[in-house]
């Protein structure tokens, strides 16, 4: 099947929404340069206010109550019993440093859940009642068998220093409130990566470290999904469809993650899946040619598929700034036809994104280091929360403007300030935001290396108050920061030139106290080109 009828079944099953979401990384200790887990999160959402969610943890009275409200809609479903005992949370990291991230793959329309526990909630409950990534999973797939699902189909990451977990899971539909779902434990010294599509395909059915509901086949088998030998059962491919739009739109995501860190071109061998779903099914996890540090990931979160066929600088889409963004929606049509946009890990209706840090070498406190950001991961500043946090940065807090409340003292809103003055001229404006962005996030990985050290004979109480100051300082530094850079952008490029500076930043001026005259920066080659092939002679002078 090729790529515009692949897009053409995507877009009649509906499945578009799925291109539009989130994406998850996922690098192992054996892999890394540290020894560190790592995983990834981008909350991609047009609607999404980034901030850092905090619940405090605590003890709780016999009969106490949790409310669950949908995440994606603020909607109360219901209640279930509370926790004896809860644990403190920041954003999708709790005080062990437990981490949990998603994406969502929709799946079978008619599996949509009916349940009493959404997605989102199912994340949250987890962190607040797990010490472990092992533990974590026990709990999601008990609420799942007690209380229900209400979510389409989903993946999760979830990871703590020892272990990192991938969990996919769908409903059951209108008519049951359960779900089916697999689990598969990442072996150590591999990489691998969900982004909105189903990617646990075949898996073995006696392994300890693949878990997976009883009635996994057997509910597929009921509906007509599946019909062969169980040892052939295929989770992606029963409940899922791989249509363009899972394929090119969201595999295509990890498929680049694969291509940075393997040599010789090794995953061109998988780009028949990615653009037919044809030949060889992109494997689940890679063992990477060389290792992933942490800086390595928070960069690959920046991805547009630069240097790949999926190039999005390269194509006439990129205008005349080489812009690596396309407005949505994705799918366009032009004389009847059908066609796509690439869809990238970087994007810029992310609410937020991370780069969650695991190592049990680490101090107590900083178990897990959560690298947090607002808005496109491309052009967003990380930013170190500990596991050890027990206050808000009032940068990230909620409450500090909204979606539709600007806010300068919001790390969000400041990053916006930024991020789109960027997309209108980013050739040019890119270089001034990666001077600010580096300097920044380099200085703060150099600190964390010292907090280590310096927190490493302290208290718990000790270290954790040290490591609450530095987290909410950096918060209102990097603000302040990228406040700066917007109102410098602003001046630089205003009204398409671009202002002469010294090697410090400063706007020049004659002795006279007069600007000096700035430069103007035109269009790259390809615009030229096509006016030029699109007016001919009419504009030519000599």
């Amino acid at each position: 099947m090729n790529i515009r009828t692949l897009l053409l079944v995507a877009l009649a099953a509906g499945s578009y929404t799925a291109a539009e979401a989130c994406t998850s990384l996922i690098v192992t200790k054996g892999a890394s340069t540290d020894g560190s887990n790592i995983i990834t999160y981008a909350a991609d959402s047009h609607v999404l206010y980034g901030e850092l969610y905090f619940t405090p943890g605590g003890t709780h009275a016999p009969g106490e109550m949790r409310p669950i409200y949908e995440w994606d809609s603020g909607k109360l479903l219901g209640e279930i019993p509370q926790a004896a005992v809860t644990y403190t949370t920041m954003s999708n990291m709790n005080e062990h440093g437990v981490t949990i991230s998603e994406t969502t793959f929709s799946g079978r329309d008619e599996l949509h859940g009916s349940g009493l526990i959404d997605y989102g909630s199912l994340i949250y409950i987890a962190l607040e009642r797990s010490r472990t990534a092992r533990e974590a999973l026990n709990t999601m797939t008990s609420l799942v068998a007690e209380y229900g699902y209400a979510s389409t189909g989903e993946s999760f990451s979830i990871a703590d220093a020892d272990e990192v977990w991938i969990l996919e899971l769908i409903g059951k539909g209108a008519n049951d409130p359960g779900a089916v779902w697999v689990a598969r434990r990442v072996p150590d010294g591999m990489i691998s990566g969900h982004a909105n599509h189903s990617r646990i395909h075949k898996f073995p059915l006696n392994d300890p470290e693949t878990l997976y509901s009883p009635d996994v086949i057997d509910f597929a088998r009921a509906q007509g999904y599946f019909s062969g030998k169980d040892s052939d059962f295929d989770f992606s491919a029963a409940y899922t469809i791989a249509d363009a739009l899972a394929l090119r739109g969201c595999d295509a995501r990890v498929w680049s993650f694969y291509n940075h860190f393997l040599d010789n071109k090794a995953a061109e061998q998988w780009l028949p899946w990615i653009l037919e779903g044809a030949g060889e099914v992109m494997p689940l996890w890679v063992k990477p040619d060389r290792l992933v540090s942490p800086n390595d990931v928070k960069w690959m979160m920046r991805d547009h598929f630069e240097g790949t066929i999926f190039d999005m600088t390269k194509d006439p889409g990129a205008g005349p700034f080489d812009v690596p963004y396309r407005w949505r929606p994705l799918t366009y049509e032009v004389d009847g036809k059908t066609y796509t946009h690439e869809r990238a890990i970087a994007t810029q209706q992310t609410g937020f994104s991370f780069v969650s840090v695991m190592n049990s070498a680490m101090p107590a406190g900083m178990r897990g280091t959560l690298w947090f950001g607002c808005d496109d991961a491309n052009t967003c500043v990380y930013v170190p929360v500990f596991n050890a946090l027990d206050q808000v940065p009032h940068e990230v807090a909620h409450g500090n403007g909204d979606i539709l409340t600007l806010s300068w003292t919001s790390l969000f809103w400041v990053t916006n300030y930024v991020a789109n003055q960027a997309y209108n001229r980013y050739s040019q404006m890119i270089p001034d935001i990666r001077k600010v962005q580096t300097r920044l996030e380099s200085t703060m990985e150099e600190q964390v290396a010292q907090l280590a050290a310096q927190v490493a004979t302290m208290s718990d109480a000790e270290a954790a108050a040290v490591l609450n100051a530095y987290t909410l300082q950096m918060f209102t530094e990097v603000t302040t920061s990228y406040r700066t850079l917007g109102d410098t952008l602003l001046v630089k490029f205003l009204d398409g030139n671009i202002k002469t500076q010294d090697e410090e930043g400063n706007f020049l001026r004659t002795p006279e106290g007069f600007p000096y005259k700035p430069k103007y920066g035109g269009y790259n080659e390809r615009y030229y080109r096509q006016i030029v092939d699109s007016e001919g002679d009419r504009l030519r002078v000599e």
